[in-house]
Order: structure tokens, then sequence, then C-alpha cells
């Protein structure tokens, strides 16, 4: 889940309703823009399904006892969190091996340096998988393209969540500290440059250069969960209860 905390309510985000504006961004990249192109819609299912792991941990989102707040995607317990991205990796990789193999190196490269030994047998298992896919898919690691498809699907990712993560006008310098410095994404097209996103009103967003084809309308679906509810119902019931609302943004 991602959430936004307000001073009445918080704005609560499921991962796979980000996902879905992740993968509007990648089937609308320019094609000029797409190397490898011949495994675009790969790409773009990638991007789509990423977060899949998450539906039904976001289906009855967790409350911290500890910071009066709900676990988001950040600070989800880990055993659980692991467990469900590697059922989310499966699924990826049920449906297409390039999409998988995506997929397991972008989660994989959440838990590097992972200290708990929880994160570090995540680790493992995806590195395991890395190797497995690649020879199945008969890829270098090393693969240029790879690379390139990763990096798109980063990006994406990072693109929706600047969406999520701030308020639709926030001023540049009141960002959420993740995008304040552009993307780290680098691309070719963008002389090797952070990708820079910011508002210039309450619906549109301004890329510095835009890896997409035109200017794309998304619709992303929250909830506003109101605090005093919870206190009444509870957090899975509230959220249940209530209704989704819609951020329509469009990006220039």
């Amino acid at each position: 889940m991602i959430i936004c905390e307000y001073k009445q309510n918080f704005i609560m985000i499921s991962q796979h309703d980000h996902a879905k504006i992740s993968g509007e961004i990648a089937q609308n990249w320019n094609d000029d823009f797409f190397y490898g192109i011949d495994r675009k819609e790969e790409v773009v299912l990638a991007a789509y399904e990423h977060d899949r792991g998450w539906i039904d941990l976001d289906a009855a989102p967790l409350w911290n006892d500890q910071q009066q707040i709900p676990y988001s995607f950040v600070d989800f317990p880990i055993e659980e969190k692991t467990t469900h991205y590697k059922t989310g990796i499966d699924e990826v990789e049920k449906m297409n091996k390039y999409a998988g193999l995506l997929c397991s190196i972008h989660f994989a490269s959440f838990f590097d340096k992972e200290p708990n030994p929880i994160g570090q047998q995540f680790f493992k298992q995806e590195i395991k998988r890395k190797h497995y896919l690649l020879k199945e898919l008969a890829i270098d690691e090393m693969d240029k393209n790879l690379k390139y498809h990763l990096n798109i699907l980063r990006f994406c990712d990072n693109l929706s969540l600047y969406i999520c993560l701030n308020k639709p006008g926030v001023k540049k310098l009141d960002e959420h500290p993740f995008f304040r410095n552009g993307f780290p994404q680098l691309f070719p097209f963008a002389n090797n440059q952070p990708i820079h996103a910011q508002w210039t009103n309450q619906v549109t967003v301004s890329l510095s250069l835009s890896p997409l084809k035109k200017e794309l309308q998304v619709q992303l679906v929250l909830k506003e969960v109101k605090k005093e509810d919870i206190k009444v119902k509870g957090l899975v019931k509230t959220y249940t209860d209530t209704p989704f609302s819609i951020r329509t943004v469009t990006f220039i």
C-alpha cells in the first residue's frame, strides 16, 4: 500500500493500481527511445504487473501500532512482504519469462545489502531465478537491452510513484525527497542526465525531457480514508467501506 498522511485522512493507493499507471507509461514510451523494441510488449507487461504480489496484502491493509499509521510498502513486515514478492514474481514469470526476469532483478535489487536474514534469503532465491531465466532465454547478464529495459521499468515505476506520493500541485522544494533531484535512471536520449518531473498545476506534471510519444493522461485510483472512521471501525473495515476516488493527471 502507498500511504500519504494528511491531517484528517490517509490517502491510500494499492500497489497494483499504481503499477497500472506504470504500465500505461511504458505502453506510451516513444518507440524511437525504445532499444530492443521487439520486446516492448514484454517490458510493458512487467510494468503493468510488477506489483501484483501486493494484491492480497492491499485488500486487507495492516495497522502499524507503533507509528499509528497503516503500514506502507516501505515499512511493511519483511517476512510477509518477501513471501508475496516471490508469489508476484512467480505469477509474472508464468505470464512471460522475460517480464518475470525484469521483475525478479527489480525486486532483488531492494535487498542487495539487506542485513535481515529473511531479506538475504529472498535476494539469494531471486539471484538463482535470474540465472535460470537468463539461461532459458539465452540472454547474457550484461546484455545492453536487458539493462535498458530494466531502466524503463524502474523509470515508469518511479514516475507513477511521483504522482502517488506527492500532493497535486506541490512546489518542487516540498516534493517527496525521492524525486527532488530527478529520477536516477539515465538514458542516452536525455544525454544521460536525470529527467526531472514537476507539477505545473493541480492536474499536470511536466517532464524536463519526456520519453513519451505525446501527452499522456492517466487516472489514478485511490481512497481517502478518514482517521476518525478508523478509530471507530478499524482499518480494514474503514478501508473496505471507503469509496474509490480518481486522480486525473496529464504528463507533458
